[in-house]
């Protein structure tokens, strides 16, 4: 009798599985296309008069972002599937509908196509972020997301940021500056370095402290980091 009913369960589960497959493979098929990504990278900068970075990604400045906004960037594409659907879920909890904490392929497909509100919109980014790992590498999808965000000061795109802040070019970047323009992708305005100092350091060593967690600096490094005087232009 139990193995009958055991056989019943697993036969609902594997069903119940399928029907959402199916219906997850209908829904990222009506989404739009992702194609156009680089294009839309370079609208927004030529908008807000930014420049464009090199195909290739600055190291320190990458794994500083990776670390504190999306540590599983690197992981498989279910895994971050998984991850954004259970932000999704938890949206439908809170009258704002913000899940907060995106992915880093649901932040650039929400930066390109549209800044909606709610569970529908949550959805919407992380099928375009799926078709953006689907259609680009890691390595592109990094550096289209660190050429289109906003950095605080009117500074749009990671060399704008750099130069602005540090007169300096990303891959030039040292870790401190690194964990600062990183900690800044959550809240430019309220992390400015120029005009709130502690609040942007505080941020920093949030920043550095997921390195060492993530195994790119040691505690040593990170807090000869964070006490790094930084060359601030403005500040």
């Amino acid at each position: 009798m139990w193995r009958r009913r055991l056989t019943r369960v697993l036969l609902c589960a594997t069903g119940l599985v399928l029907a959402l497959l199916l219906a997850g493979t209908g829904y990222e098929l009506a989404l739009p296309g992702v194609t156009n990504a680089p294009v839309l990278v370079a609208g927004i900068l030529r908008v807000h008069h930014g420049v464009a970075a090199g195909p290739r990604v600055p190291t320190k400045l990458a794994e500083a972002v990776v670390s504190v906004e999306d540590e599983h960037y690197y992981s498989n594409i279910f895994l971050n599937v998984f991850d954004g659907a259970a932000r999704a879920a938890l949206a439908t909890r809170h009258t704002s509908g913000d899940p907060g904490g995106s992915t880093i392929e649901q932040q650039l497909a929400k930066q390109l196509y549209g800044d909606g509100k709610g569970l529908g919109a949550t959805l919407c980014q992380i099928g375009l972020g799926v078709k953006l790992s689907l259609s680009f590498s890691k390595s592109q999808i990094l550096v289209m997301y660190l050429n289109a965000t906003y950095y605080g000061n009117g500074y749009w795109g990671d060399v704008a940021a750099a130069r602005g802040y540090f007169g300096t070019s990303p891959d030039r970047l040292d870790w401190a500056e690194a964990a600062m323009l990183a900690g800044l992708l959550q809240a430019p305005s309220a992390y400015d370095p120029d005009t709130n100092l502690a609040l942007a350091k505080k941020r920093q060593r949030e920043v550095l402290d997921q390195l060492v967690v993530n195994q790119h600096l040691t505690e040593s490094q990170a807090e000869a980091a964070f006490e790094e005087t930084l060359p601030l232009r403005h500040g």
